[in-house]
Protein backbone atom coordinates (compact mmCIF):
# COMPACT_ATOMS: atom_id res chain seq x y z
CA UNK A 1 0.00 0.00 0.00
CA UNK A 2 1.60 3.63 -0.99
CA UNK A 3 0.32 6.65 0.84
CA UNK A 4 0.47 9.75 -0.91
CA UNK A 5 1.56 12.96 0.68
CA UNK A 6 0.26 15.99 0.05
CA UNK A 7 2.05 19.06 -1.50
CA UNK A 8 0.90 22.32 -1.97
CA UNK A 9 2.62 23.58 -5.08
CA UNK A 10 4.53 22.07 -7.92
CA UNK A 11 7.39 23.49 -10.15
CA UNK A 12 9.01 20.61 -11.82
CA UNK A 13 10.56 19.24 -15.38
CA UNK A 14 9.81 15.42 -15.96
CA UNK A 15 10.90 12.85 -18.29
CA UNK A 16 8.37 10.19 -19.28
CA UNK A 17 8.98 6.42 -20.41
CA UNK A 18 8.51 5.66 -24.44
CA UNK A 19 4.80 5.24 -25.61
CA UNK A 20 3.55 1.78 -25.03
CA UNK A 21 1.27 2.08 -27.96
CA UNK A 22 4.12 3.14 -30.79
CA UNK A 23 6.51 0.56 -28.82
CA UNK A 24 3.95 -2.67 -29.21
CA UNK A 25 3.44 -1.37 -33.14
CA UNK A 26 7.13 -0.63 -34.02
CA UNK A 27 8.12 -3.97 -32.23
CA UNK A 28 5.54 -5.83 -34.64
CA UNK A 29 6.61 -3.65 -37.76
CA UNK A 30 9.79 -4.39 -36.97
CA UNK A 31 9.64 -7.85 -36.64
CA UNK A 32 7.79 -8.64 -39.80
CA UNK A 33 10.65 -6.29 -41.45
CA UNK A 34 13.62 -8.18 -43.55
CA UNK A 35 16.44 -7.23 -41.49
CA UNK A 36 17.89 -5.57 -38.27
CA UNK A 37 15.52 -2.28 -36.83
CA UNK A 38 16.79 -0.24 -34.17
CA UNK A 39 14.26 0.81 -31.63
CA UNK A 40 15.22 4.24 -29.89
CA UNK A 41 13.34 5.27 -26.95
CA UNK A 42 11.23 2.14 -26.51
CA UNK A 43 9.19 1.63 -23.65
CA UNK A 44 10.05 -1.51 -21.31
CA UNK A 45 7.41 -2.56 -19.11
CA UNK A 46 5.08 -5.60 -18.15
CA UNK A 47 3.22 -5.01 -21.55
CA UNK A 48 6.26 -4.35 -23.85
CA UNK A 49 7.83 -7.90 -22.06
CA UNK A 50 4.89 -9.56 -23.13
CA UNK A 51 4.94 -8.72 -26.69
CA UNK A 52 9.14 -8.92 -27.12
CA UNK A 53 8.97 -12.36 -25.02
CA UNK A 54 5.90 -14.11 -27.56
CA UNK A 55 7.81 -12.53 -30.50
CA UNK A 56 11.19 -14.55 -29.47
CA UNK A 57 9.40 -17.68 -29.22
CA UNK A 58 8.51 -17.40 -32.68
CA UNK A 59 12.58 -16.92 -33.11
CA UNK A 60 12.40 -13.33 -33.91
CA UNK A 61 15.49 -12.06 -32.00
CA UNK A 62 14.32 -9.01 -29.46
CA UNK A 63 17.42 -7.47 -27.96
CA UNK A 64 16.41 -4.95 -25.20
CA UNK A 65 19.73 -3.05 -24.82
CA UNK A 66 18.24 -0.21 -22.38
CA UNK A 67 17.29 2.88 -24.07
CA UNK A 68 17.84 0.72 -27.95
CA UNK A 69 16.33 -1.90 -29.20
CA UNK A 70 17.81 -4.67 -31.86
CA UNK A 71 14.89 -6.39 -33.59
CA UNK A 72 16.02 -8.94 -36.37
CA UNK A 73 12.94 -9.51 -38.60
CA UNK A 74 11.96 -12.23 -39.91
CA UNK A 75 10.98 -11.04 -43.06
CA UNK A 76 7.34 -11.73 -42.36
CA UNK A 77 8.25 -15.79 -41.43
CA UNK A 78 6.53 -16.93 -37.85
CA UNK A 79 7.69 -20.08 -36.47
CA UNK A 80 5.71 -22.10 -34.03
CA UNK A 81 6.38 -21.75 -31.03
CA UNK A 82 6.84 -24.93 -28.85
CA UNK A 83 3.69 -24.18 -25.91
CA UNK A 84 1.04 -20.78 -26.12
CA UNK A 85 1.75 -18.13 -26.08
CA UNK A 86 0.83 -16.20 -22.92
CA UNK A 87 -0.01 -12.49 -22.69
CA UNK A 88 -1.40 -12.16 -19.29
CA UNK A 89 -3.88 -8.74 -19.49
CA UNK A 90 -1.87 -7.46 -22.71
CA UNK A 91 -5.49 -6.40 -24.79
CA UNK A 92 -2.99 -4.77 -27.01
CA UNK A 93 -0.72 -7.73 -27.75
CA UNK A 94 -3.22 -10.25 -27.67
CA UNK A 95 -5.11 -8.09 -30.36
CA UNK A 96 -2.40 -7.53 -32.48
CA UNK A 97 -0.02 -11.05 -31.92
CA UNK A 98 -3.40 -13.18 -33.32
CA UNK A 99 -3.20 -11.79 -36.38
CA UNK A 100 0.83 -11.83 -36.62
CA UNK A 101 0.40 -15.75 -35.76
CA UNK A 102 -1.74 -16.24 -38.61
CA UNK A 103 0.97 -15.33 -41.36
CA UNK A 104 2.45 -18.55 -39.53
CA UNK A 105 2.18 -22.25 -40.56
CA UNK A 106 0.51 -24.71 -37.45
CA UNK A 107 -1.32 -24.43 -34.46
CA UNK A 108 -1.09 -21.53 -32.40
CA UNK A 109 -2.61 -20.54 -28.50
CA UNK A 110 -2.87 -17.57 -27.30
CA UNK A 111 -4.46 -17.16 -23.81
CA UNK A 112 -3.96 -14.23 -20.33
CA UNK A 113 -5.03 -13.91 -17.32
CA UNK A 114 -8.41 -14.55 -16.23
CA UNK A 115 -9.81 -10.61 -17.07
CA UNK A 116 -8.49 -11.16 -20.79
CA UNK A 117 -10.34 -14.18 -20.82
CA UNK A 118 -13.69 -11.40 -20.29
CA UNK A 119 -12.00 -9.18 -23.19
CA UNK A 120 -13.79 -9.51 -25.96
CA UNK A 121 -12.31 -10.32 -29.27
CA UNK A 122 -14.69 -11.46 -31.70
CA UNK A 123 -15.12 -8.62 -34.16
CA UNK A 124 -11.63 -9.56 -35.07
CA UNK A 125 -12.06 -13.13 -35.59
CA UNK A 126 -14.57 -12.44 -38.08
CA UNK A 127 -12.36 -10.23 -39.81
CA UNK A 128 -9.77 -12.99 -40.27
CA UNK A 129 -12.04 -15.48 -40.99
CA UNK A 130 -12.85 -13.47 -44.12
CA UNK A 131 -9.17 -13.64 -45.16
CA UNK A 132 -9.35 -17.04 -44.88
CA UNK A 133 -7.89 -17.65 -41.42
CA UNK A 134 -8.75 -20.69 -39.10
CA UNK A 135 -9.66 -19.30 -35.96
CA UNK A 136 -11.66 -20.21 -32.68
CA UNK A 137 -12.13 -18.77 -29.13
CA UNK A 138 -11.59 -22.01 -27.04
CA UNK A 139 -14.29 -21.75 -24.28
CA UNK A 140 -16.82 -20.77 -26.98
CA UNK A 141 -17.32 -16.94 -25.58
CA UNK A 142 -15.50 -14.53 -28.20
CA UNK A 143 -12.93 -13.99 -25.94
CA UNK A 144 -9.15 -15.45 -25.23
CA UNK A 145 -8.08 -18.19 -24.75
CA UNK A 146 -7.67 -18.76 -28.75
CA UNK A 147 -6.67 -21.35 -30.87
CA UNK A 148 -5.09 -20.35 -34.83
CA UNK A 149 -4.80 -23.15 -36.95
CA UNK A 150 -2.53 -20.65 -39.30
CA UNK A 151 -1.81 -21.61 -42.87
CA UNK A 152 -1.24 -17.53 -44.26
CA UNK A 153 -3.50 -14.60 -44.87
CA UNK A 154 -5.63 -14.69 -47.67
CA UNK A 155 -6.21 -11.16 -48.28
CA UNK A 156 -8.61 -9.87 -50.50
CA UNK A 157 -11.55 -8.00 -49.17
CA UNK A 158 -12.71 -8.22 -45.57
CA UNK A 159 -15.25 -6.30 -43.05
CA UNK A 160 -14.61 -5.95 -39.63
CA UNK A 161 -17.62 -5.74 -37.53
CA UNK A 162 -18.13 -2.68 -35.83
CA UNK A 163 -16.65 -3.48 -32.30
CA UNK A 164 -15.64 -1.90 -29.27
CA UNK A 165 -11.82 -1.14 -30.09
CA UNK A 166 -9.60 0.10 -32.55
CA UNK A 167 -6.85 -2.33 -31.50
CA UNK A 168 -8.73 -4.70 -33.70
CA UNK A 169 -8.35 -2.49 -36.83
CA UNK A 170 -4.79 -1.86 -35.94
CA UNK A 171 -4.31 -5.54 -35.51
CA UNK A 172 -5.48 -6.18 -39.10
CA UNK A 173 -3.79 -3.56 -40.85
CA UNK A 174 -0.20 -4.25 -39.48
CA UNK A 175 -0.36 -7.96 -40.76
CA UNK A 176 -2.24 -7.10 -44.36
CA UNK A 177 0.86 -6.00 -46.12
CA UNK A 178 2.08 -10.14 -45.77
CA UNK A 179 -1.46 -11.49 -47.36
CA UNK A 180 -1.13 -13.64 -50.45
CA UNK A 181 -3.34 -11.20 -52.06
CA UNK A 182 -3.18 -7.03 -51.98
CA UNK A 183 -6.04 -6.75 -49.03
CA UNK A 184 -9.05 -4.68 -48.87
CA UNK A 185 -10.63 -3.62 -45.15
CA UNK A 186 -13.88 -2.81 -44.80
CA UNK A 187 -15.07 -1.12 -41.24
CA UNK A 188 -18.45 -1.21 -40.22
CA UNK A 189 -20.08 1.62 -38.50
CA UNK A 190 -17.76 4.28 -35.97
CA UNK A 191 -14.17 3.68 -35.17
CA UNK A 192 -13.80 4.25 -31.58
CA UNK A 193 -9.82 5.75 -30.83
CA UNK A 194 -9.33 6.73 -34.02
CA UNK A 195 -5.88 8.23 -33.40
CA UNK A 196 -4.83 4.82 -32.39
CA UNK A 197 -5.56 3.78 -36.27
CA UNK A 198 -3.44 6.75 -37.35
CA UNK A 199 -0.80 5.94 -35.34
CA UNK A 200 -0.81 2.61 -36.84
CA UNK A 201 -0.82 3.81 -40.45
CA UNK A 202 1.73 6.44 -39.42
CA UNK A 203 4.21 3.85 -38.28
CA UNK A 204 3.83 1.34 -41.09
CA UNK A 205 4.24 4.22 -43.34
CA UNK A 206 7.51 4.96 -41.47
CA UNK A 207 8.23 1.07 -41.77
CA UNK A 208 8.00 1.66 -45.51
CA UNK A 209 4.13 0.73 -46.39
CA UNK A 210 2.29 3.12 -47.39
CA UNK A 211 -1.62 2.24 -46.98
CA UNK A 212 -4.96 4.18 -48.69
CA UNK A 213 -7.40 5.27 -46.33
CA UNK A 214 -11.02 7.20 -46.65
CA UNK A 215 -10.91 10.36 -44.14
CA UNK A 216 -13.81 8.08 -41.90
CA UNK A 217 -11.16 5.22 -41.25
CA UNK A 218 -13.84 2.75 -42.55
CA UNK A 219 -12.15 1.66 -45.89
CA UNK A 220 -8.62 0.65 -46.18
CA UNK A 221 -6.42 -0.64 -49.62
CA UNK A 222 -3.38 -2.28 -47.82
CA UNK A 223 -0.74 -3.22 -50.83
CA UNK A 224 1.35 -6.34 -50.56
CA UNK A 225 4.87 -5.65 -49.26
CA UNK A 226 7.64 -5.95 -47.16
CA UNK A 227 8.47 -3.64 -43.87
CA UNK A 228 12.11 -1.67 -44.03
CA UNK A 229 14.55 -2.05 -41.56
CA UNK A 230 14.38 0.90 -40.10
CA UNK A 231 16.24 3.34 -37.02
CA UNK A 232 12.79 4.24 -34.75
CA UNK A 233 12.61 7.14 -32.73
CA UNK A 234 9.39 6.33 -30.01
CA UNK A 235 8.50 9.91 -29.10
CA UNK A 236 7.36 9.98 -24.71
CA UNK A 237 4.08 8.87 -23.96
CA UNK A 238 0.97 11.02 -23.75
CA UNK A 239 -1.13 8.68 -21.29
CA UNK A 240 1.63 8.73 -18.75
CA UNK A 241 2.45 12.43 -19.07
CA UNK A 242 -1.41 13.10 -18.14
CA UNK A 243 -0.96 12.51 -15.08
CA UNK A 244 2.04 14.99 -14.10
CA UNK A 245 -0.07 17.71 -16.60
CA UNK A 246 -3.03 16.90 -14.03
CA UNK A 247 -0.87 17.09 -10.95
CA UNK A 248 0.22 20.80 -12.30
CA UNK A 249 -3.79 21.92 -13.00
CA UNK A 250 -4.85 20.80 -10.18
CA UNK A 251 -2.00 22.24 -7.06
CA UNK A 252 -1.81 25.48 -9.40
CA UNK A 253 1.47 24.96 -9.96
CA UNK A 254 3.60 24.14 -12.87
CA UNK A 255 5.49 21.14 -14.58
CA UNK A 256 7.03 20.16 -17.82
CA UNK A 257 7.45 17.22 -19.44
CA UNK A 258 10.38 17.22 -21.54
CA UNK A 259 9.66 14.35 -24.11
CA UNK A 260 6.56 14.03 -25.64
CA UNK A 261 6.69 16.82 -28.47
CA UNK A 262 4.15 19.09 -29.56
CA UNK A 263 3.45 17.17 -33.05
CA UNK A 264 2.88 13.98 -31.45
CA UNK A 265 1.30 10.76 -32.94
CA UNK A 266 -0.49 10.13 -29.81
CA UNK A 267 -4.27 11.18 -29.84
CA UNK A 268 -3.96 11.02 -25.54
CA UNK A 269 -2.32 14.94 -26.14
CA UNK A 270 -5.63 16.23 -26.97
CA UNK A 271 -5.89 15.84 -23.42
CA UNK A 272 -3.88 19.04 -23.05
CA UNK A 273 -6.13 21.01 -24.57
CA UNK A 274 -8.94 20.22 -22.43
CA UNK A 275 -6.29 21.43 -19.13
CA UNK A 276 -7.11 24.70 -21.03
CA UNK A 277 -10.84 25.17 -21.51
CA UNK A 278 -10.57 23.97 -17.68
CA UNK A 279 -8.55 27.21 -17.15
CA UNK A 280 -4.65 25.72 -17.24
CA UNK A 281 -1.93 27.80 -19.53
CA UNK A 282 -0.14 26.00 -21.90
CA UNK A 283 3.33 26.58 -23.59
CA UNK A 284 5.81 24.69 -25.33
CA UNK A 285 9.16 25.29 -25.30
CA UNK A 286 12.07 22.04 -24.76
CA UNK A 287 8.75 20.36 -24.31
CA UNK A 288 5.17 20.70 -23.30
CA UNK A 289 4.62 22.80 -20.00
CA UNK A 290 0.88 22.99 -18.24
CA UNK A 291 0.44 25.36 -15.56
CA UNK A 292 -2.60 25.60 -12.99
CA UNK A 293 -4.85 28.60 -12.89
CA UNK A 294 -5.94 29.37 -9.09
CA UNK A 295 -9.73 27.84 -9.91
CA UNK A 296 -10.06 25.06 -12.28
CA UNK A 297 -13.74 25.02 -14.31
CA UNK A 298 -15.85 22.28 -15.30
CA UNK A 299 -16.40 21.36 -19.23
CA UNK A 300 -18.35 18.86 -21.38
CA UNK A 301 -16.02 16.70 -23.31
CA UNK A 302 -16.45 14.15 -25.77
CA UNK A 303 -13.38 11.47 -24.62
CA UNK A 304 -14.16 8.97 -27.87
CA UNK A 305 -10.95 9.47 -29.26
CA UNK A 306 -8.84 9.35 -26.14
CA UNK A 307 -10.36 7.01 -23.31
CA UNK A 308 -7.25 6.60 -21.63
CA UNK A 309 -6.90 10.04 -20.21
CA UNK A 310 -10.33 9.84 -18.82
CA UNK A 311 -9.79 8.69 -15.53
CA UNK A 312 -7.32 11.49 -15.19
CA UNK A 313 -9.65 14.04 -16.72
CA UNK A 314 -12.03 13.04 -13.65
CA UNK A 315 -9.41 13.17 -11.43
CA UNK A 316 -8.65 16.87 -12.15
CA UNK A 317 -12.41 17.39 -12.30
CA UNK A 318 -13.36 16.78 -8.76
CA UNK A 319 -11.01 19.58 -8.17
CA UNK A 320 -12.67 22.11 -10.20
CA UNK A 321 -15.72 24.21 -10.22
CA UNK A 322 -18.65 23.35 -11.41
CA UNK A 323 -19.87 20.57 -13.35
CA UNK A 324 -18.32 18.00 -15.80
CA UNK A 325 -19.80 15.45 -18.12
CA UNK A 326 -17.28 13.37 -19.86
CA UNK A 327 -18.89 11.43 -23.05
CA UNK A 328 -18.33 8.75 -25.55
CA UNK A 329 -16.46 6.13 -23.01
CA UNK A 330 -18.12 3.10 -23.23
CA UNK A 331 -15.06 1.24 -24.65
CA UNK A 332 -13.42 1.91 -21.15
CA UNK A 333 -15.17 -0.69 -19.90
CA UNK A 334 -13.78 -3.74 -21.57
CA UNK A 335 -9.96 -2.28 -20.58
CA UNK A 336 -7.95 -3.61 -17.68
CA UNK A 337 -11.09 -3.52 -15.72
CA UNK A 338 -14.22 -1.98 -16.18
CA UNK A 339 -12.42 1.75 -16.11
CA UNK A 340 -16.05 3.71 -15.99
CA UNK A 341 -17.39 1.73 -12.58
CA UNK A 342 -14.14 2.03 -11.52
CA UNK A 343 -13.66 5.60 -11.29
CA UNK A 344 -17.22 6.24 -10.06
CA UNK A 345 -16.61 4.35 -7.24
CA UNK A 346 -13.02 5.14 -6.24
CA UNK A 347 -14.03 9.15 -6.27
CA UNK A 348 -17.27 8.52 -4.34
CA UNK A 349 -15.04 6.41 -1.68
CA UNK A 350 -13.01 9.97 -1.40
CA UNK A 351 -16.35 11.91 -1.44
CA UNK A 352 -16.76 13.22 -4.35
CA UNK A 353 -20.24 13.70 -6.47
CA UNK A 354 -20.46 11.37 -9.31
CA UNK A 355 -23.26 9.77 -11.28
CA UNK A 356 -22.12 6.78 -13.83
CA UNK A 357 -24.00 5.81 -16.84
CA UNK A 358 -23.51 3.81 -19.14
CA UNK A 359 -21.11 5.79 -21.90
CA UNK A 360 -20.27 8.51 -19.49
CA UNK A 361 -19.48 9.98 -16.19
CA UNK A 362 -20.51 13.40 -14.44
CA UNK A 363 -18.29 14.22 -12.00
CA UNK A 364 -19.85 17.63 -9.57
CA UNK A 365 -16.94 20.14 -8.82
CA UNK A 366 -15.62 20.53 -5.48
CA UNK A 367 -17.82 21.61 -2.77
CA UNK A 368 -15.98 23.45 0.12
CA UNK A 369 -18.34 22.61 2.27
CA UNK A 370 -17.96 19.34 1.97
CA UNK A 371 -14.14 18.62 0.79
CA UNK A 372 -12.75 15.47 -0.19
CA UNK A 373 -11.29 13.05 2.06
CA UNK A 374 -8.70 10.26 2.61
CA UNK A 375 -9.42 6.38 1.82
CA UNK A 376 -7.56 3.18 0.83
CA UNK A 377 -8.31 3.58 -2.91
CA UNK A 378 -8.99 -0.11 -4.81
CA UNK A 379 -7.04 -0.43 -8.08
CA UNK A 380 -8.79 -3.37 -9.58
CA UNK A 381 -5.46 -4.71 -10.86
CA UNK A 382 -5.05 -1.60 -13.28
CA UNK A 383 -2.38 0.65 -14.12
CA UNK A 384 -4.42 3.74 -14.91
CA UNK A 385 -6.51 3.66 -11.79
CA UNK A 386 -3.39 3.60 -9.51
CA UNK A 387 -1.51 6.48 -11.30
CA UNK A 388 -4.69 9.04 -11.88
CA UNK A 389 -5.61 8.23 -8.32
CA UNK A 390 -2.44 9.07 -6.60
CA UNK A 391 -2.49 12.23 -8.67
CA UNK A 392 -6.00 12.78 -6.65
CA UNK A 393 -3.61 12.34 -3.26
CA UNK A 394 -1.22 15.32 -3.90
CA UNK A 395 -4.81 17.77 -2.83
CA UNK A 396 -6.50 15.21 -0.88
CA UNK A 397 -4.65 14.11 2.41
CA UNK A 398 -5.12 10.31 3.70
CA UNK A 399 -5.23 8.70 0.12
CA UNK A 400 -3.50 5.59 -0.10
CA UNK A 401 -3.10 2.91 -2.97
CA UNK A 402 -3.46 -0.50 -2.96
CA UNK A 403 -1.58 -3.28 -5.13
CA UNK A 404 0.66 -0.10 -6.08
CA UNK A 405 2.78 -2.28 -8.11
CA UNK A 406 0.24 -2.49 -10.97
CA UNK A 407 1.66 0.69 -12.44
CA UNK A 408 4.62 -1.97 -14.09
CA UNK A 409 2.24 -2.58 -17.02
CA UNK A 410 2.95 0.62 -18.61
CA UNK A 411 5.02 2.51 -16.06
CA UNK A 412 7.71 0.70 -13.66
CA UNK A 413 9.12 3.38 -12.12
CA UNK A 414 6.15 5.78 -11.68
CA UNK A 415 6.70 6.32 -8.43
CA UNK A 416 10.11 7.28 -8.56
CA UNK A 417 9.19 9.84 -11.30
CA UNK A 418 6.17 11.12 -8.66
CA UNK A 419 8.65 11.66 -6.31
CA UNK A 420 10.16 14.35 -8.70
CA UNK A 421 7.50 16.63 -7.95
CA UNK A 422 8.34 16.74 -4.10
Amino acid sequence: MKEIQPLQKINATVTVPGSKSITQRALIAASLANGESTLIGPLASEDTAYTANALRSMEIEVHDNGDKWQINGTGGIIRTPQKEIYLGNNGTATRFLTSVVALGKGTFTIAGENRMEERPIDPLMTALSGWGVDIKSIKGTGCPPLEIKANGINGGETTLPEGKSSQYLSSLLLVAPYAAHPAILNVKGAVPSKPYVTMTLAVMKSFGIDVTATDTLNHFSIPKGMYQPQKYHVEGDASSASYFFAAAAITGGQVTVSNVPRESLQGDTAFIGMLEKMGCTVSYNNGITVTGPPELRGIEVDMGDCPDVAPTLAIVASQAKGRTVIKNIEHLRIKECDRINAVATELTKIGARVEERPDSLIIEGIDPKSPLHGAAIETYNDHRIAMCFAIAGLVVPGVTITNENCVSKSFPDFWERLSWLY
